[in-house]
């Protein structure tokens, strides 16, 4: 096993161009634990001051702050700093797992511990509802008896190539239909499709939000602001349970990927979600 820790900081800045009077936010910006990761230390400052934060836990098991800014303000900052140690796992042959045919039975079935938490993640949610041809384009992938992590992989790759990054096209509202048809957007469109994708096939995937350290390349040193927030996938796979792939870089998710939350998709994951009274643009 090796390990490698971070620290993170997380600046987020909001300018109004009106006072805002009363601002509610829910904030996932705390890394969480997880089998592979520990979040050693964490510490969030708000400006102006929150009249109220509560720290809590989602109906995922992810860690969030509840604000209530109450004092008049046009500009709010919020400012997460965690460290982070994330370690490697081992991980099955691809070639030797489930059919994957045979994992939603066995999901259903009284031999699995985790089926009501696998289980959720099979259906729609929100971000995800298709009406697009998704199962033959997963199918394409998902070949009669193929094993189940071979096939994700597959599909991993087949949408790393066949849809173009492209941060201009796509905004958080867009639908996965639309994301599939244009065969472009950002990661968490990638990461949408994919999911879509595998739960057209009653597969449970999840999406997960976090951060990515990237490598530049040889010779030149990593730009500050270079590394930022990151989405991928979650595929449950009977035998060593949730594995993450991240379909931007067509990865495993290893030591350079770094968890904050998961959830049916983004809109139960956003960094920082909430409510305003005022504030104008």
């Amino acid at each position: 096993m090796t390990a490698k820790r971070y620290r993170i900081s997380h600046s987020t800045r909001f300018t109004y161009s009106v006072p805002v009077t009363v601002s509610q936010q829910i904030v996932h910006l705390m890394p969480r634990e997880t089998q592979t990761q520990t979040c050693l230390r964490f510490s969030m400052s708000v400006a102006p001051q929150a009249v109220h934060n509560e720290v809590g836990e989602d109906f995922f098991g992810n860690p969030v702050r509840y604000l209530t800014l109450a004092d008049d303000h046009t500009l709010l900052l919020i400012l997460a700093v965690s460290e982070v140690e994330v370690r490697t796992r081992d991980l099955p042959d691809p070639a030797t797992t489930m059919p994957w045919e045979q994992v939603h039975s066995f999901l259903t079935s009284d031999r699995a511990e985790v089926s009501m938490d696998a289980v959720q993640y099979c259906f729609d949610s929100p971000l995800t509802q298709w009406s697009r041809d998704l199962p033959s384009y997963a199918l394409q992938s998902f070949t009669p008896g193929r094993p189940f992590f071979d096939a994700a992989l597959d599909l991993t790759r087949r949408i790393h190539e066949e849809f173009r990054y492209d941060p201009a096209v796509t905004d958080v509202t867009t639908p996965v239909d639309e994301a599939f048809d244009l065969r472009a957007g950002v990661c968490q469109d990638l990461a949408h499709v994919q999911i879509a994708c595998l739960r057209s096939l009653g597969l449970p995937a999840r999406y997960v939000s976090g951060y990515l350290l990237t490598h530049p390349p040889e010779g030149e040193e990593r730009l500050i602001g270079a590394d930022a927030s990151h989405a991928w996938v979650s595929v449950y796979c009977p035998g060593p349970g949730w594995i993450d792939l991240d379909p931007t870089n067509n990865l495993v998710v290893s030591t350079d990927h770094i968890t904050s939350a998961w959830g049916r998709d983004y809109a139960d994951v956003s960094p920082i979600a909430g409510v305003i009274t005022g504030g104008g643009s």
